[in-house]
């Protein structure tokens, strides 16, 4: 099990990225969150097995199709086990 924070820059927001992230990490049996970002980015942080994060982090390379992503940042974690679902915040 892993934690993985996933930062997404550009035209990322207004293009329903957030409820299509929800529904890749549902599919995958992920658990955390996606929410928007004032700086106009968005941030997911997903836990479960590895080939499953590595899964919804080359989705989000490219994001739904009305997205854009220029920019993403990925940092790995110990997963804290905090999460029931995954849900949209923000």
């Amino acid at each position: 099990m892993v934690r993985i924070h996933i930062q997404l820059y550009g035209q990322v927001q207004g293009v329903g990225f957030r409820y299509h992230t929800r529904n890749e990490a549902s599919k995958l049996g992920l658990v955390g969150y996606v929410e928007n970002r004032a700086d106009g980015s968005v941030k997911i942080v997903a836990e479960g097995e590895e080939a499953l994060i590595n899964q919804l982090l080359a989705w989000a390379r490219t994001g739904p199709k009305a997205a854009q992503v220029d920019r993403v940042e990925v940092t790995y974690d110990i997963p804290t086990d905090e999460f029931g679902t995954f849900s949209i915040e923000r």
